[in-house]
């Protein structure tokens, strides 16, 4: 199975973004402009994009103009994420162009709505494993709720038996740095037998390899690669060749 890289573009209010301890804050990549990135990522070679509604994220409501994205990046595959806590959510972005969504961690707090989501999105929901400590730490609206604190590996595997199709795994004090991918932390949840792709703190080729042997089936690659620290042009090479 080739390894899937996922540029990550932040959309707030319209614009790009990174999501902050303080919130959202706009950057002056492409000119701030998410269609544009989007279109510059799929020219390298993307064939996958990993977008965030910061909107929702951090004010509840849908921002992200996902019929805009799918306009510039046609061909391919649209991932949103931004706390997604039900269904309804999910179908909307599904019925706007995306093809798949991931299923915030806030969400794992409740049993019976997470079933749910998994009976009606099948494979088209990845679901959200946001960790710290070894523990299920929710972000942005989601933060302090019921499923703060969840074990992870045990949520793993009632998520596994519950019939999940794919995990992302987000180290949280990762997020936004360029200090490596937790590897081990991946390690753990691709055990489980699903397609599992990381988040955080990954910026450099050296970082993909390490993931790719560990198990992981792809990554999210975020700040490093909107700044220009990262080739994806040559990622995107090795990861057809792997």
């Amino acid at each position: 199975m080739t390894f899937l890289i996922l540029p990550a573009l932040d959309v707030w209010h319209g614009r790009l973004a990174v999501a902050t301890a303080e919130g959202p804050s706009p950057v002056d990549a492409f000119g701030g402009d998410p269609v544009e990135a989007a279109r510059a990522a799929v020219a390298a070679g993307a064939r996958a994009l990993h977008l965030v509604d910061l909107d929702l994220a951090y004010g509840g409501v849908l921002g992200l103009d996902v019929a805009a994205i799918r306009a510039g990046a046609s061909d391919a595959t649209l991932q949103v994420s931004g706390a997604i806590g039900d269904a309804a959510i999910g179908r909307a972005y599904l019925d706007a162009g995306a093809d798949r969504y991931v299923l915030g961690s806030s969400a794992l707090a409740d049993d019976r709505r997470t079933l749910l989501v998994l009976q009606d999105a099948g494979p088209a929901v990845v679901v959200g494993l946001e960790v710290e400590d070894g523990r299920i730490r929710a972000r942005g609206a989601g933060r302090g709720n019921e499923a703060d604190g969840l074990d992870l590996m045990s949520t793993v595997g009632w998520l596994h038996a519950a019939g999940a199709s794919a995990f992302l795994v987000t180290s949280i004090d990762r997020v936004g740095g360029l200090g490596g991918p937790d590897v081990d932390l991946v390690r753990r949840v691709a055990r489980a037998g699903r397609p599992t792709y990381a988040a955080g703190g990954i910026r450099s080729l050296e970082d993909l390899r390490h993931l790719r042997d560990v198990g992981a089936a792809g990554a999210v690659v975020g700040t490093a690669a909107l700044e220009g620290r990262f080739d994806l042009a040559r990622a995107f090479a090795w990861a057809a060749e792997a």
